[in-house]
Parts: C-alpha cells; sequence; structure tokens
C-alpha cells in the first residue's frame, strides 16, 4: 500500500512538473507564467475543464476558487463574501498604479457588463486591490468610479488581502526596481465569474473581448439554476 501511495505521489509531482513545463514553453507572451499553468491545467484535464461560450474557461473537476473573504469597500465599510449573496459577481485582482494591464481589463469587464444589456445590472462588478500600501478606500472610491458607476472597489489589511488571494490562488509580489523610485506590483490577470454561491463558475484571460465575456456570462447566468 506505501509504495503504491508513493508511485502516485510521484505520478501526480511528474504530470504538474510537465504541465508547468508545457505552460512556460506555450504561454504567449503577455500571458504570465501562473495564469498560463492554470490555462493548461484546464486543457490537462479535458471534458473536466471544458471552455464555455466565448472564452471562458471552467475550471477542472474538484478544483475550487472563491469562498469567504473579509475586506474593505470603498466607503470604508467591511464587507464580505455574504454581503454579495445570492448575486453573480465579476472580480479582478489588481491595483490602482498599474500603468496599463489594470485599466485596460476593468474597462473590458465594464464595457461587457454594458454589452449585456440590462442582464448585466445583475451583475455585480468588484476590483480587489493587491496593493493595500497605497489603495485606501478613499483612493479606490475614486479609482473605480472611472470605470463603472456600480464597480466596487474592496482593500483591507496585508493579510485579509492575501487570504482573498490565496482563495482565487491569485499571485501577486511587489517589484523594486532600481531605476524607479516607486514599486510595481506583480501579479496574475484574470477576471473570475463568481456565482451567486461565492464560488468562481469560470474565468477569463487577459485581453478577451467584452462581447466574448457578455456571450459567456449570459450563458452560465442562463442555465438551469444560475439564478442562484
Amino acid at each position: 500500500m506505501l509504495r503504491t501511495i508513493r508511485l502516485t505521489a510521484v505520478l501526480l509531482v511528474l504530470l504538474l512538473g510537465g504541465v508547468w513545463a508545457f505552460a512556460w514553453v506555450t504561454r504567449a507572451p503577455e500571458e504570465g507564467l501562473a495564469d498560463a499553468f492554470v490555462n493548461r491545467l484546464g486543457q490537462v484535464f479535458g471534458g473536466q475543464g471544458t471552455m464555455v461560450s466565448g472564452g471562458g474557461v471552467q475550471l477542472p473537476q474538484g478544483m475550487s476558487l472563491g469562498g469567504p473573504f473579509s475586506l474593505t469597500d470603498q466607503s470604508g465599510k467591511p464587507v464580505t463574501e455574504r454581503d454579495y449573496a445570492g448575486r453573480w459577481m465579476l472580480v479582478y485582482f489588481g491595483y490602482s498604479f498599474c500603468p496599463d494591464v489594470c485599466p485596460t481589463e476593468l474597462g473590458t469587464m465594464a464595457a461587457a457588463l454594458d454589452a449585456m444589456g440590462p442582464a448585466g445590472e445583475a451583475v455585480v462588478p468588484a476590483f480587489i486591490s493587491v496593493d493595500p500600501q497605497r489603495d485606501t478606500p478613499e483612493h479606490l472610491a475614486d479609482y473605480v468610479s472611472r470605470f463603472h458607476p456600480r464597480m466596487q472597489g474592496l482593500t483591507g489589511t496585508p493579510d485579509q488581502v492575501a487570504e482573498a488571494a490565496r482563495r482565487y490562488r491569485v499571485y501577486y509580489a511587489k517589484v523594486q526596481r532600481p531605476e524607479m523610485t516607486d514599486y510595481l506590483m506583480d501579479h496574475s490577470s484574470f477576471i473570475y465569474l463568481v456565482g451567486p454561491d461565492a464560488k468562481v463558475r469560470s474565468l477569463f484571460r487577459p485581453e478577451q473581448t467584452p462581447e466574448a465575456i457578455a456571450a459567456a456570462v449570459s450563458a452560465q447566468i442562463g442555465r438551469p439554476g444560475g439564478a442562484g
């Protein structure tokens, strides 16, 4: 029995190592390694992690993202996942001082909701900062208002942010370059579709079009049981 367990563990390590190497070799120039790994992992599981309408990627069976969190919104009010219970969400992790990727993806997310028409009003857009040192609630209030009037800006203590990121398997790290007076945040870049149960139903790779995201979200919400 012990030998079987060891053999299974070795095979699992080899499988994950192979997927990681495959992700490294095949990732697009703008695709982070962590993002590429999740993408290729879904491909390896085939039918268990299939593509849905418009480019959204469903998670492999047994992989769970999302769940409980404790953060602070842009008004300074403490919030948890229970404040959004029963509602669909589009969630993006980033930071307001991001020079390019974050504003691009937030703009895409907002445009996707607008493309959904009245149905988009049932989806809450949320931006979770991975830079709580600079992204105070007051700062986020101004930032998120530039993208969508209903967008929620969420921050918290470093530990609260780290816990939320862990549950979504978001990678982030502070980057201080010698030639720069301020720091950047390196981070993965997915838009997450979160169901009424606070669990991630599918995710969208960087540079998905608003129309593709709108179609995928509409398809998910329209499924039996999609309303809750």
